[in-house]
């Protein structure tokens, strides 16, 4: 994959993956997240707080959003790619937000139901994550045979 192709995914992933935090844990869990912090002050940041932070979670996103790109395009076997998205939405989904939620439900007083909720929402959002990465990448094993890459 050409440095051009990966800045553009890079780019899209990072946008998408924002918006769709956003949607979900912004809007969707904001009511759940408000009740968490008054019954259980400390447990998060305030508004302010956190909006004082919000650079640590864009270079997060950032971070996340390259490793997809990079990960994908390793494992792009050139097969179904709306399937292969999903796949690898699910194998995403389970080494990010699956593992963090369940480790952060050991070891932080969240309740069951936040939890199952954010990662709910977050296997929802990593599979249009890998779908989109996967659209992105359709054609790419097929201009890498044709090429003669990888041959």
């Amino acid at each position: 994959m050409s440095a051009g192709k990966f800045l553009i995914r890079w780019i899209v992933v990072f946008i998408v993956s924002n918006a769709l935090g956003f949607v979900g844990h912004g809007f969707l869990l904001k009511s759940t997240y408000l009740a968490l912090s008054k019954a259980n002050p400390g447990i998060m940041r305030t508004e302010a707080d956190s909006q004082a932070h919000f650079l640590w979670m864009l270079l997060a996103f950032a971070i996340q959003a390259a490793a997809i790109v990079w990960i994908y395009a390793k494992g792009n076997t050139g097969g179904a790619w709306l399937g292969q998205g999903i796949r690898f939405g699910v194998a995403i989904w389970a080494v990010s937000s699956a593992f963090m939620y369940l480790i952060y439900y050991d070891v932080q007083p969240w309740p069951g139901m936040v939890t199952a909720r954010q990662m709910g929402w977050d296997f929802i959002a990593l599979l249009l994550v890998g779908i989109v990465i996967a659209g992105l990448s359709k054609n790419d094993a097929a201009a890498a045979r044709s090429k003669g890459v990888g041959a």
